[in-house]
């Protein structure tokens, strides 16, 4: 079995060479032969004292050789030259059917109560200006009310992009006139995660050091969006540096309980959304960035298969494992901007050809799913009674699905060391330089933290854990793939560290509130490249149920 990694270079590597590096990074101070033998205790091995004479020359070359590395500078967009590949041996993507056209109802009219607007669906809202009752620009200002409103509790902006949101509203009021309709994004407001640039507007990364950064281009996944006639309102808070809801400007809060942190780190995507601040928003997610969140405050969150929507112009955490994914209240909206933003992409090379599609119409009947049995029943949560019903619910819509269990005997306890090398290369920088002291939080957990100990991880066992990581995917590969989508726990099991290894597609859909007013959530796990089935069981899932109509209290004033 042979690493998922593709390069066009060979690969030396030693790992005195890491921890010397670590040791001397950002000076000029010599390394001693007594360096080189004390390094050996924190990794494990042993050479004789004759070894390490003849090691240390070839050190003392490796470190003029990092030396001159660190001179030249590198855009934030460029890739390595090793790419991961998610694929299994032999694999076959699952039929996709096509894009749908999407229904856009006729019968919706204005609430007398003009706030329950901010609650309404994608379609709902696109009729409304479809059928000219409402403008785009009163759509825009109307939301962009909203958060100067409640922001200052929530926390869950850092920019609002007024300017550019009225411009682009009037616009798309002027094409409507002249009767030229996008589609059913026509006019919509929304948000990104502030990780992905947007051309004449400030790129924080949610981190102090950063936070008057700008960009000369706009992500993407970004410029799909406008193009389809979305409407930028805000860019909406990462917490820093893709970790946690604490940002440089405090913590983003749970609209369901304001005592909370709406979790990490597509903190702002997830409160905004979920107190109807805009309609939906991108997120981001590298281990759990986009479910957590969608968690926590009661919305739909999709994950797509790595490699499925564009990363061009977004903060890598890890080149391996960061994926783009909508955030919204239903799997309806998330399938709408989904097929917006999905596709190859010539600026980012993870991306695929692989047939993007959508067949909402298909019976559910004809999905083969399995569930894992073991993991909801020693489910020991406060969301466990609403795990059990969501199952049961699943059984009455006709589903029989069959017990499973996710991979075991693989190191899992290793495989966070592949997130926080390539972290530890993208920020390289900002850690030697001593900027990375400047980030408000700096404890044992803290992202911070975590930069400066990638210094101290061998490159021998970053691409040994990618081996196991390759053994992973077969194994992940060989249980579903019979199978159209999995039931899963969202949090308590192994499922979000696999899912994110191997970058299978997720769904995070809400199953009510717990004892504790809290929402709950149920997780569908696909194929590789097949959002479509798991998008059809979970959007049939909330015609069943009205958990995703649900929302916090004190946002309809």
């Amino acid at each position: 079995m042979f690493p998922k990694l593709k390069t066009k270079y060979p690969v030396f590597t030693f790992f005195v060479v890491v921890l010397l590096l670590s040791s001397c990074a950002g000076t000029n101070k010599k390394f001693s032969k007594k360096d080189v033998k004390s390094s050996q205790n924190l990794i494990g091995l042993s050479f004789t004292e004759k070894q390490i004479d003849t090691i240390y020359p070839y050190l003392l070359r490796n470190r003029k050789g990092f030396d001159s590395l660190r001179t030249y500078s590198l855009d934030p967009n460029v890739f390595p030259a090793v790419k991961f590949d998610p694929l299994p041996l032999n694999f076959t993507q699952k039929p996709q059917g096509n894009i749908p056209e999407w229904e856009i109802p006729n019968n919706i009219e204005l609430p007398n109560n003009r706030s329950e607007l901010a609650f309404y669906s994608i379609p709902e809202l696109a009729s409304l200006i479809k059928n000219k009752k409402i403008s785009c620009v009163e759509l825009t200002k109307f939301f962009i009310d909203r958060i100067k409103k409640h922001d200052a509790v929530l926390q869950s902006t850092i920019t609002i992009t007024e300017e550019m949101a009225l411009e682009q509203a009037q616009k798309m009021d002027d094409e409507l006139a002249n009767g030229n309709y996008r589609g059913i994004l026509h006019g919509i407001p929304y948000g990104v995660k502030d990780l992905m640039a947007v051309k004449g507007y400030k790129t924080t990364w949610g981190a102090a050091p950063y936070k008057d950064q700008e960009f000369d281009i706009t992500a993407t996944a970004v410029e799909k969006l406008q193009n389809a006639g979305g409407v930028l309102i805000a860019k909406l808070v990462s917490g820093s540096l893709a970790r946690g809801d604490v940002w440089f400007g405090g913590k983003t809060k749970n609209p369901w309980d304001t005592a909370q942190g709406a979790t990490g780190s597509s903190a702002g995507s997830g409160a905004a959304t979920s107190a109807g601040l805009v309609p939906f928003a991108l997120g981001t997610e590298t281990l759990g960035s986009i479910t957590s969140p969608s968690n926590r405050t009661g919305i739909t969150g999709l994950r797509p298969t790595y490699g499925r929507v564009s990363r061009y112009g977004v903060m890598s955490l890890s080149w391996s494992m960061d994926k783009v994914g909508p955030m919204a209240r239903s799997a309806q909206d998330c399938a709408i901007v989904y097929s917006v933003i999905s596709g190859k992409d010539p600026k980012d090379p993870t991306t695929t050809d692989f047939s993007v599609g959508i067949d909402l119409n298909r019976d559910i009947k004809t999905l083969r799913v399995g569930y894992l049995k073991e993991d909801i029943e020693k489910d020991s949560s406060k969301s466990k009674d609403n795990l059990v019903k969501a199952l049961e619910t699943f059984k009455k819509m006709g589903i029989e699905p069959e017990a499973l269990k996710l991979p075991e005997d693989l190191p899992y306890n290793s495989f966070d060391i592949i997130l926080r090398a390539e972290a530890g290369a993208f920020f390289d920088d900002l850690v030697r330089s001593g900027d990375v002291d400047k980030m408000v939080e700096q404890d044992q957990r803290s992202r911070a933290n975590s930069l400066r100990q990638a210094r101290f991880i061998p490159a021998v066992e970053y691409l040994q854990a990618n081996r196991h990581r390759a053994i992973l995917i077969e194994k992940m590969n060989e249980l579903i793939k019979d199978y159209d989508v999995i039931i899963s726990p969202t949090f308590g099991n192994r499922q979000l560290i696999i899912t994110n290894l191997t970058g299978h597609p997720v769904i995070a859909i809400p199953t009510g509130l717990d004892k504790d007013k809290h929402p709950t959530s149920i997780t569908l796990v696909g194929n590789l490249y097949d959002e479509a089935s798991i998008l059809l069981l979970a959007k049939a899932f909330q015609e069943q149920t009205e958990f995703d109509e649900m929302h916090p209290n004190g946002y309809l004033d």
